[in-house]
């Protein structure tokens, strides 16, 4: 009776499909976010199985390493393999638990932190991506990989982040961004969009929206839709009064040196300390005031739009809606919807009418103009 083999042949190509399967580490330290932890899994997972059904060989290869990695197999039921002297094609760092100034600080210092930052920098330099999200994008930039690059974190540790890292340049308004071989995520379920961002890297784009269809996921460009803008006012007194007097004179049109003098600063000076406290300049603070107004009138009355746009001090909507739509939200999706509601109201008007609201309007347009406002 013959022994079965498998031709060389068929050797040949096993292998090149196996390596050129991107390698993936999940680097879990203990105490990282349960829910981090099971997306990075639950996306590489989903992407091997939209392959298999296919018919095509799964598009990722993974392992686990870090202080948590025997907690993160059990957690994601996932048996993670051992590649021997293949170095990673990505590391991916799924969000840490460091929820406060204290947690992170504390965190960085561990010793799994340090055993952490000694593998990025390794991986790096053997070539690897290294992808992270949340709180763990404080412990790439504390490996130096972040320096001179542009990265995003969580939205309320930006602050604290920019006073760590000061050669990072932060963009805390961005769900996902890429610099070099660094990709950076904001809160926790953002790891969501890093995984789909990794995914369409490797294995297509198509491949991503498949992966997002499939779990009903929606394009989600920036985190600053879910920003609180008086968390991040709080680190500085002057510019947590300055969001108290903007957000009562919302339906009313100021300048920026009017908000800055209302707080006792400079213009120059309130822009510098806005800047460092919430990451926006005193316009965009302003602007999305106004605009998450808006979203929560859309959300919770009957308002037409051109009154909603009054009511938070834009004369002319067309404003108000091309910020909305900036922001990509839920609201920018209300304010279409309001638009088409108007346009079946202004046909059914007699020739000529004019709503309450594009008449103030055109009061309002008449009266000239002040100084820059937001």
């Amino acid at each position: 009776m013959s022994r079965a083999f498998t031709p060389t042949s068929v050797k040949n190509d096993i292998n090149r499909v196996y390596f050129a399967m991107p390698l993936v580490d999940v680097l879990v330290l203990e105490g990282a976010s349960a829910a981090s932890v099971a997306v990075t899994f639950e996306l590489i997972g989903v992407a091997n199985g939209i392959r298999a059904k296919a018919g095509r060989p799964p598009c990722f290869d993974v392992r686990i390493s870090g202080s948590g990695a025997r907690w993160a197999a059990r957690l994601a039921r996932f048996s993670a393999k051992r590649v021997a002297g293949r170095p990673a094609d990505v590391v991916i760092v799924p969000g840490l638990a460091w929820i406060d100034e204290q947690r992170v600080r504390d965190g960085l210092q561990r010793r799994d932190a340090e055993a952490a930052r000694k593998a990025l920098r390794v991986a790096y330099r053997s070539g690897a991506e290294i992808a992270s999200s949340c709180s763990a994008v404080f412990l790439v930039a504390s490996a130096g990989l972040l320096d001179a690059r542009r990265a995003t974190t969580t939205w309320w540790l930006a602050p604290l982040f920019r006073n760590l890292f000061p050669k990072v340049v932060l963009d805390a308004e961005s769900m996902v961004l890429t610099d070099g071989r660094v990709t950076t995520a904001g809160a926790a379920m953002a790891q969501l969009d890093l995984m789909l961002s990794i995914i369409a890297r490797h294995a297509g784009p198509d491949l991503a929206d498949s992966c997002a269809r499939f779990l009903l996921l929606d394009q989600r460009q920036s985190q600053s839709r879910y920003m609180a803008l008086s968390f991040l006012a709080a680190a500085d007194e002057r510019v947590s009064r300055a969001e108290r007097w903007a957000r009562a004179r919302l339906h009313r049109s100021f300048s920026i040196s009017e908000l800055a003098k209302a707080v006792g600063l400079g213009a120059r000076t309130f822009a510098r300390r806005c800047e460092r406290a919430t990451g926006l300049s005193p316009v965009r603070f302003v602007q999305k005031l106004r605009v998450d107004k808006a979203m929560e009138l859309l959300e919770t009355t009957r308002l037409g739009f051109e009154e909603i746009a009054e009511r938070v001090g834009y004369a002319d909507p067309s404003t108000l809606r091309k910020l909305l739509h900036r922001e990509n939200t839920a609201g920018a999706r209300a304010a279409r919807a309001s638009r088409r509601q108007e346009s079946g109201a202004v046909a059914s008007r007699p020739t000529g009418a004019r709503s309450p609201a594009r008449r103030r309007r055109r009061a309002a347009d008449a009266g000239g103009k002040g100084a820059r406002t937001a």
